[in-house]
């Protein structure tokens, strides 16, 4: 099923609508800051692994993001971070980027890979943060490509539609997506590291 949602209003029925889809286990694919993400709701074991099974990754060795509505949420799943840190959060968020954390007790065991760390992302799309919002708690999400295959159909939400229809609940048409990939920061070793340099860029303030 392919749904169309106006980025800069969405329809709070369609919203609902998804929401209901991923409540019953369903994967989405929806839009975000950067590339289109496939999605479903964390607290759902089947349908975690129904993503892991598309994307052909096992789930504890799955790379995949926790999309968040905002900073309040992300602290649901992460060991205390620093000051320091809270401001690049505070200044970056919602943006196009994936920060790795140190993963607290709440992060589902399906997940917990033997580092124990967590991607979250809130992105800077309404549609994506309306969606998690409705839900009331995060989607596991990875994008619908690989960093090393860069593919046309990635962008357009009805070429998306037409190579992923077989296999997930609902295809969000929320405008042409982006190609770049957010930026990848790794605050696990209470430093900031750039392991992937995407669409967002962090302002070293020394």
């Amino acid at each position: 099923m392919l749904i169309k949602i106006y980025p800069e209003n969405p329809n709070p029925k369609v919203i609902e609508q998804v929401v209901e889809v991923l409540k019953k286990g369903g994967v989405i694919i929806y839009p975000t800051d950067t590339i289109y993400g496939l999605g479903c709701d964390i607290t759902n074991q089947k349908a975690i692994e129904k993503v892991c099974k598309i994307r052909g990754v096992k789930p504890d060795k799955a790379n995949l993001s926790f999309i968040c509505y905002d900073l309040s949420h992300i602290s649901d799943y992460i060991k205390p971070i620093d000051n320091t840190t809270f401001r690049i959060l505070k200044k970056t968020l919602p943006g196009p980027f994936t920060f790795i954390f140190n993963a607290n007790n709440n992060v589902p065991k399906l997940l917990s890979s033997k580092k124990k760390t967590v991607g979250i992302r809130v992105p800077d799309n309404t549609i994506a943060r309306c969606i998690v919002k409705e839900l009331g708690n995060p989607i596991v999400s990875t994008s619908i490509r690989d960093d090393d295959e860069l593919i046309e159909y990635s962008t357009d939400p009805e070429l998306i539609h037409e190579k992923f229809e077989d296999l997930v609940d609902l295809v969000i048409d929320g405008g042409f997506g982006d190609n770049e990939p957010s930026t990848i920061v790794d605050f696990t070793n209470g430093s900031v590291e750039i392991i992937r340099q995407g669409k967002g860029i962090i302002e070293d303030n020394g």
